[in-house]
């Protein structure tokens, strides 16, 4: 696996006083992103595992963010070891494969997420949109969050390795700030 060169943007944007939406042009065709997103060995490669995501379900998130880096031992951030192994109970709002899944968030207690897949020519515009957000923690956490893991997905099915999710998230974390505070 090639190494990933990952440029870090912030293409995200507050669209509601509760609510932030990102989009990634992804290298692989929808039914392939569906199954990114809906199958929990293939989500845990890029945001969480758990169990897989099915029409009308309950389905698990687990946080396993060891597995997002290629490097060995790279340590989760004092700030969020506590969420290591932590499981999430999600419901599934909607499900229209390949184009709409709509679930729950930590278990309903942040919000909803949708994510709104659209074919263009062989690869796919993933749009994610996070609304009901309720964290203390804010839109920096979530966008950042949001931002590094759409980034993993981005470089994983073009078949490139993360070294160090963490760096990564870090690097997110403050270009999402500067994006939404400019």
């Amino acid at each position: 696996m090639v190494e990933a060169a990952i440029q870090i943007s912030a293409p995200i944007e507050r669209v509601a006083p509760d609510t932030i939406r990102l989009e990634r042009t992804l290298d692989a065709p929808v039914e392939k992103v569906w199954r990114y997103l809906t199958e929990a060995e293939l989500r845990q490669q890029w945001f969480m595992g758990g169990t897989d995501a099915t029409l009308g379900g309950e389905f698990d998130l687990k946080v396993d963010h060891d597995r997002l880096s290629d490097d060995a031992n790279v340590p989760y951030p004092e700030s969020y070891a506590s969420f290591e192994g932590t499981v999430w109970t999600e419901k599934v709002l909607r499900f229209e494969p390949p184009r709409l899944l709509e679930t729950t968030f930590q278990s309903g207690k942040n919000g909803t997420v949708t994510y709104e897949l659209f074919s263009e020519g062989g690869k796919t515009r993933l749009v994610v949109t996070h609304s009901g957000i309720e964290s203390p923690s804010g839109f920096q956490d979530f966008g950042g969050g949001w931002n590094s893991h759409m980034a993993v997905l981005q470089e994983r099915l073009a078949g490139r390795s993360v070294r160090d999710f963490w760096a990564l998230h870090a690097q997110s974390r403050e270009a999402v700030k500067r994006a939404l505070e400019g």
